[in-house]
C-alpha cells in the first residue's frame, strides 16, 4: 500500500470535500485523516491517504482533472514507509496556547522559542479576531507541541514567558485534554 499526503486549495464552495474523498475512493484509496479549514475564502486541507501502490498512476490523473475542472489544484507527496529516527523522542505532547493583541511576527516569534528548545510544533491553528470595545485585534494561537528529551513542561513555560510580556500575551502551557 502506498502512503500519499495530499494538500488541497481552490476556490471555497460546495462539494469539494465530497470531490476529493470520491477520487480516492475511486481508486480503492482510503482517508486516514485530516485537516481542512476556509482561509480568506479559499478552502484549503491536508490529507493523508493509503491506496494499493497500483492505484496511485491512476489517482494522480482523478487529481489533476479536478485542478482541470477548476474545483481543487491538489499535490501529492508519498509518504516514506521505513522506519524514521524522530527528532524529538519525548511522547508527551503539551497545550500552549496564547492570546493577545495581533502584530507583524508574532507567529514567528512564538516558533522560534519553541524551536529554540529543540522542540515540535504536531499542531498549530491561529486565529484573529475584533478585541472587545474596538481595542484592536487579538491573535489566538493553540499548539500541541512535543519537546526532546531532557526538556521540560517548566522549560517550554519559561521560554515561552520570556517572550510573553514582550508581545503582551497570555499564555498557557497544560498536558492537552
Amino acid at each position: 500500500m502506498a502512503k500519499l499526503v495530499l494538500t488541497a486549495i481552490g476556490d471555497d464552495r460546495r462539494g469539494l470535500v465530497s470531490a476529493l474523498s470520491q477520487a480516492v475512493a475511486d481508486h480503492g484509496g482510503s482517508w486516514l485523516e485530516g485537516q481542512m479549514a476556509r482561509l480568506g475564502g479559499k478552502f484549503a486541507g491536508i490529507v493523508l491517504v493509503d491506496l494499493p501502490d497500483d492505484r496511485v498512476d491512476a489517482l494522480h490523473e482523478a487529481l489533476r482533472a479536478l485542478g482541470e475542472e477548476g474545483l481543487l489544484e491538489v499535490g501529492v507527496t508519498p509518504v516514506e514507509t521505513g522506519p524514521a529516527e524522530p527528532e524529538v523522542t519525548s511522547t508527551e505532547p503539551l497545550a500552549v496556547h496564547l492570546l493577545g493583541h495581533d502584530r507583524p511576527g508574532i507567529v514567528r516569534e512564538v516558533s522560534a522559542a519553541i524551536a529554540g528548545l529543540g522542540a515540535t510544533i504536531d499542531e498549530l491553528a491561529t486565529s484573529t479576531q475584533d478585541a472587545p470595545m474596538g481595542d484592536g485585534v487579538l491573535f489566538e494561537a493553540d499548539a500541541i507541541v512535543r519537546l526532546p528529551e531532557g526538556a521540560s513542561a517548566a522549560d517550554l513555560r519559561a521560554a515561552l514567558e520570556e517572550i510573553a510580556a514582550e508581545l503582551m500575551v497570555d499564555l498557557e502551557v497544560a498536558e492537552p485534554v
